[in-house]
């Protein structure tokens, strides 16, 4: 997977991209709250391998620094675990903004030169796209064969060892409605391109 320069996409660009996606963010305008108390960085259990913290990252966007922000890797070592929402004394959803981040880098292609996170964030997305649900097997293929051949290889026995003990799913399987939510899907992108 190829990263590209931030510095290719102009600040507007990037800063009118993110509104878009913080606005389908419910209460997104509780941003402007934050105070900095760092309660989101002492409650995340992977802030120690953040290069920027996720405090600084809602500082970088106020100060309309996303080409900083989309550079380091915090918004894809984000484990989604919502700690930093639960704890945050003025109510702003750290965990979604992680998300709307992630949304811009991926459309944009803009991401940390050499990361693997984009390419397993993408995996993950078009497996839930197809099915409705993750299927690991197929996402951990989809992110191997994407991101680095030889590496499917070497997971190969742990892959086997999962599925013998019933841990893992040889053949995904799909939600029911799962062509209302693609319809859903599809309008979502539509408005998005309009």
């Amino acid at each position: 997977m190829a990263s590209t320069d931030v510095s290719a996409t102009t600040a507007e660009e990037l800063s009118g991209l993110f509104l878009r996606e913080l606005r389908l963010v419910p209460e997104w305008e509780k941003i402007k709250a934050c105070i900095q108390c760092g309660t989101c960085t002492a409650s995340c259990p992977t802030s120690w391998a953040m290069d920027i913290k996720p405090r600084e990252i809602i500082g970088l966007f106020r100060a309309r620094r996303l080409d900083k922000v989309l550079r380091s890797n915090t918004i894809w070592i984000c484990a989604s675990c919502y700690s930093c929402v639960v704890r945050c004394p003025s109510g702003v959803k750290v965990s979604d903004l992680m998300y709307a981040l992630r949304s811009v880098g991926i459309k944009r292609g803009l991401f940390p030169k050499g990361e693997k996170y984009p390419a397993l964030a993408q995996a993950f997305a078009k497996v839930v796209d197809k099915y409705g649900r993750n299927a690991e097997s197929e996402m951990l293929t989809r992110f191997y064969l994407g991101s680095n051949p030889l590496g499917l290889g070497k997971q190969l026995s742990l892959g086997f060892q999962m599925l013998r003990r019933g841990r893992l799913a040889l053949l995904p399987k799909g939600i029911r409605g799962r062509e209302d939510i693609g319809k859903m899907m599809a309008e979502l992108e539509r408005e998005d391109r309009g």
